[in-house]
C-alpha cells in the first residue's frame, strides 16, 4: 500500500495542473453573454456523447471538431461528418438531432407517419474518438515499456529501470503482488494480463477525461455502455475459466438440505452471479459521472450569480475557484480509486471462482 499512495501522489500532480478547467470557463463566459445560463443544460452537454467534439467557442463562433456519421436508415447506409447537419440547418438526408425528451441529442428520422425513429447509428462520437485516442496513448505507454525490456532481453544487459519506466515497473509490480496474487491465488499468472489492461484502461480513461482541453475532457467511463462492456468482460472471465467446485458451490452449496431443496441458496447464488458485474458497472459509472457533474456546478456558481450583483458575483467567484481545486484534486484522487477498486473487485471475484475441492484430513 505504500507504494500505491507514492502512486497516487505523482499521479495527483499530473493532472492538479488542469483543476481550474480555464477552457471550461472561457467556453462559458461566451455563452453566459449570449444567452440565458441554465446550469443543467451546460451539465448535460459535457457529461453526455455528442456527434462533434466542441473545443471552445470565440466571439460567438463554435470552434468544433466533425466527427464521421455512420447510421443505416431507411434509405440505407448514409455516412457524412457531422459538420453537414450544421451546413444544412441542423438536417442532411433527413437524419437530424432529436429535441424531444425521448431521443433528446440522438440523430433521428421521421418515418411515413412523421414520427421520430432512430436509425442504426454506428457513428464515431466524442465517447468512441476519445475512446480510440485513450486506447493508442495506452498502447504507445505499455510497448514503449516493453521495448525497453525486450532490448535488455536482447543484448544481455541488465539495468534497473529509471524514470517513466521505472514508474511503470512500480505500478505494474504493486498491482500484480498486492492485488491479483493475494486474490486469485496460484493460477494469478492466467488473469495479470486482462486484470492488468483493465486498470490502466481505467486509469488513462480518468485522467484523460479530468483534462479539460482537447484531447481530453470525454466523459468516457462516465458512460455506462463503457462500464457495461468492462463488467461483462470481467463477468466472462469469472464463469468461463471458473472450476467445477465453483459451480457446484452456486447450484448445490454447503448448507443444510432444507436451504438446498425449495432451492432457497442455489436461487440466490445464481443471482449473485449477475449482481457482481451489476456492482461493477454502476460503481464506477456513477462515481464518475457524480465527480465531474459536481466539477461542473461548482464553476456553474460563477455564472449563476453574475446577475446578482457585483458583490455576491466576486465573493462567489473566489468560492468557486478555491472548491474547484478542491474537487479537480478530490477527482485525480478518485480517478486512481475507482482503476483500483474495479481491477481489486475484479480479482476477488476471480479468485473466488477459482476455488478447489475440499479436502477434510483425517
Amino acid at each position: 500500500m505504500k507504494d500505491f499512495s507514492r502512486i497516487i501522489v505523482l499521479l495527483f500532480c499530473f493532472v492538479a495542473a488542469s483543476a481550474l478547467h480555464p477552457a471550461f470557463a472561457a467556453e462559458e463566459q461566451g455563452k453566459h453573454e449570449s444567452a440565458a445560463f441554465s446550469a443543467k443544460d451546460v451539465i448535460m452537454e459535457h457529461v453526455t456523447d455528442a456527434y462533434e467534439w466542441h473545443i471552445t467557442t470565440i466571439n460567438g463562433k463554435h470552434i468544433s471538431i466533425p466527427l464521421p456519421v455512420i447510421v443505416v436508415g431507411q434509405n440505407g447506409l448514409n455516412v457524412f461528418f457531422s459538420s453537414k447537419l450544421e451546413e444544412g440547418h441542423g438536417s442532411y438526408n433527413g437524419f437530424y438531432l432529436s429535441e424531444s425528451e425521448k431521443y433528446k441529442g440522438k440523430l433521428v428520422e421521421k418515418n411515413a407517419s412523421g414520427e421520430e425513429i432512430r436509425p442504426w447509428d454506428f457513428s464515431i462520437t466524442k465517447n468512441v474518438f476519445s475512446l480510440l485516442i485513450n486506447s493508442g496513448i495506452l498502447l504507445a505507454i505499455i510497448l514503449g515499456v516493453a521495448s525497453f525490456y525486450k532490448k535488455q532481453k536482447k543484448t544481455g544487459e541488465l539495468k534497473a529501470p529509471r524514470g517513466f519506466i521505472g514508474f511503470m515497473e512500480m505500478i505494474v509490480m504493486n498491482i500484480e503482488n498486492e492485488v491479483i496474487k493475494p486474490c486469485i491465488g496460484k493460477n494469478y499468472a492466467k488473469f495479470s494480463p486482462y486484470l492488468l489492461t483493465a486498470f490502466f484502461f481505467i486509469l488513462i480513461n480518468n485522467l484523460m477525461g479530468l483534462i479539460p482541453i482537447f484531447p481530453g475532457g470525454a466523459n468516457v467511463t462516465g458512460n455506462i455502455a463503457i462500464t457495461l462492456i468492462l463488467s461483462l468482460f470481467t463477468f466472462f472471465y469469472v464463469n468461463i475459466f471458473g472450476t467445477k467446485e465453483y459451480w457446484r458451490e452456486i447450484f448445490w452449496p454447503d448448507v443444510p438440505i432444507w436451504l438446498k431443496v425449495p432451492p432457497f441458496m442455489p436461487i440466490i447464488e445464481f443471482v449473485g452471479v449477475f449482481t457482481k458485474p451489476f456492482a461493477l458497472m454502476i460503481r464506477l459509472f456513477a462515481n464518475i459521472l457524480a465527480g465531474h457533474s459536481i466539477a461542473i456546478s461548482i464553476v456553474c456558481l460563477v455564472f449563476i450569480t453574475a446577475s446578482q450583483g457585483p458583490a455576491l458575483n466576486s465573493s462567489m467567484t473566489v468560492v468557486s475557484v478555491l472548491l474547484s481545486v478542491f474537487m479537480g484534486l478530490v477527482e485525480v484522487l478518485v480517478s486512481c480509486i475507482q482503476a483500483y477498486v474495479f481491477t481489486l473487485l475484479s480479482a476477488v471475484f476471480i479468485g473466488l471462482a477459482q476455488v478447489e475441492p475440499h479436502t477434510v484430513k483425517r
